[in-house]
């Protein structure tokens, strides 16, 4: 919205032309979610605990867990909003993709806030039933990934990209529709699995959208994307302002959410946050490298998929609890150790990550 601002003052003031470009848009989307986030938090803060919004702490899980019930949850508004404002506010409008990711992180954040409005305004203990909240992420993400596949211009668009090959893309024709819907279904749940511990969650997420960011730069960049050797994507550029705007939100969401939280994200923070990575990933052609950088992500939800796998099978269970973390809490970790522990193995992965740019 303010590109166009700046654009007509240019015109007048040649100076004000530093506000056009992507890498000032971005720093600038950062700076306002987290300003947004930073101004409102309290406020938001007080009103979910005055409407008794509150964690409830499930009967079979850590003893050290039980001090948190009644914090307040449903925190994950106020990041949907400092993303969307901040897009909105520094992003190029006129890109497809700026309202595909938009509409994918909303739809989510609405499916997020649905399961916590029945568990924490209804009382009804699951939430929305798990059969019932996984189709509504089928629906939305089948839909993102149609409107994907519909909108792209080259045939790299809808190829898988092997990240650390010289040229190796896999055409996927009409299973990129299957393969994307995985990707955003997944990563959206993957990123819900991990958010157990105070700010566990939060932090990757704003490190693996920081890394999306650098790729949607290079992606979106004539030159850049010649020189590493990466997909042209046109238009994927301004997913870089879209994560800016999440680790802006993200980190002053964190504020608030650092040990001991004040607040929780919810649902509707983590499913969104989730399908907002995995549409990114998506866009810019970098969904493998997302399983690499998110590979926290991943292990929680191998986690819990070995757990349940294995109780059925042999009635024993291989971690003392599911997901991850709470097997590591229950050894004797103390929780910020456990966090803070996470947070270095994403740092490494992000890097990891990012370092395809180069190896080929």
């Amino acid at each position: 919205m303010l590109l166009y601002l700046f654009e007509s003052l240019t015109d007048l003031f040649s100076g004000f032309n530093v506000f056009t470009y992507i890498t000032m848009r971005a720093i600038l989307s950062a700076l306002t979610a987290l300003l947004i986030c930073f101004l409102l938090g309290p406020t938001v803060i007080r009103r979910l605990s005055v409407r008794q919004i509150g964690q409830t702490i499930r009967a079979d899980g850590p003893e050290s867990h039980l001090h948190k019930a009644g914090t307040p949850t449903m925190g994950g508004a106020l990041i949907l909003l400092a993303i969307v404002c901040s897009t909105l506010l520094w992003a190029d409008l006129s890109s497809r993709y700026v309202w595909i990711v938009l509409a994918s992180t909303i739809a989510f954040g609405l499916i997020g806030f649905f399961d916590d409005y029945r568990k924490l305004i209804l009382k009804h203990p699951e939430g929305l039933r798990p059969g019932l909240k996984f189709l509504a992420q089928s629906v939305v993400g089948a839909i993102i990934a149609l409107v994907l596949y519909n909108v792209a211009e080259q045939p790299w668009e809808t190829a898988l990209l092997v990240p650390y090959f010289k040229d190796l893309m896999i055409p996927l024709g009409g299973l990129y529709v299957v393969f994307t819907y995985f990707v955003i279904v997944g990563t959206s749940n993957a990123v819900n699995l991990t958010d157990g511990l105070d700010g566990l969650a939060i932090m990757p997420a704003v490190l693996v959208g920081g890394g999306l960011g650098i790729f949607a730069y290079a992606a979106g960049n004539v030159i850049f994307a010649d020189y590493l050797n990466i997909p042209y994507v046109s238009g994927a550029g301004e997913m870089m302002v879209f994560c800016a705007a999440l680790a802006g939100a993200g980190l002053g969401f964190l504020w608030f959410n650092t040990y001991p939280a004040q607040v929780f994200m919810g649902d509707i923070g983590a499913l969104a946050l989730g399908a907002a990575l995995g549409t990114v990933a998506v866009v810019v052609r970098q969904e493998l490298v997302l399983f690499v950088m998110g590979g926290l992500f991943v292990v929680e939800t191998v986690s819990v998929m070995i757990q349940v796998a294995s109780f059925k099978l042999t009635g024993e269970r291989v971690f003392r609890m599911a997901p991850l973390h709470h097997h590591y809490e229950l050894k004797g970790w103390a929780e910020p150790k456990v966090i803070v522990r996470f947070w270095i193995i994403t740092v490494v992965l992000v890097l990891v990550g990012l370092s395809s740019l180069k190896i080929r």
